[in-house]
């Protein structure tokens, strides 16, 4: 979505700014400027401040919800295929690519006795500074995953990361394939 466009909040609706990504409530009846629209995810204008709106609440704002579902759980425990399902429907919010095949993530490590997911990424660059937004994102995308109580994300730069760490359709898409 490339043109501006202002809707409002048909809910109290959770939002985190950007790009420090501290976590925000967005009233009921606000209306706000959606600027862009990737991967699900919805950045917007909200009182002179850029947030960013999870896909999975759109429904909060009168859009279409991004759905992610998982099966029933059959038993107390955390599936580590759910966990990269949730983490390949996180979006970078500048390149219309999942950081799963972005290579982002480094490793998915769960604690099933405290019901814990820690996640180690990296950025495209050290600097980035949607930094604080990605991993929002990450931790609320995988604290869908059923049985999931918490997520813990730490940001690594070694390896740093490099194009070749994508996914061949991820480089074919973003004209990286050389």
């Amino acid at each position: 979505m490339s043109e501006r466009r202002m809707v409002v909040a048909q809910a109290d609706c959770p939002a985190r700014r950007v790009p420090d990504g501290t976590p925000l409530t967005i009233p009921e009846g606000t209306f706000v400027t959606i600027t862009q629209a990737l991967g699900g995810n919805y950045t917007l204008t909200y009182h002179g401040q850029m947030v960013r709106v999870d896909g999975t609440d759109a429904h909060l704002l009168g859009l279409e919800p991004t759905s992610i579902e998982f099966p029933a759980p059959v038993d107390d425990q955390i599936r580590e295929d759910q966990v990269w399902q949730a983490l390949g429907s996180v979006y970078d919010p500048e390149i219309p690519v999942d950081l799963v095949n972005l290579g982002l993530i480094y490793g998915v490590e769960i604690d099933q006795q405290n019901k814990q997911v820690g996640i180690q990424m990296t950025l495209t660059a050290p600097a980035c500074g949607m930094g604080p937004v990605l991993v929002g994102d990450v931790e609320y995308r995988v604290r869908l995953v059923p049985n999931v109580k918490s997520v813990k994300v730490e940001l690594v730069f070694d390896p740093p990361w490099q194009r070749h760490m994508m996914s061949e359709e991820a480089q074919l898409q973003t004209g990286m394939f050389y």
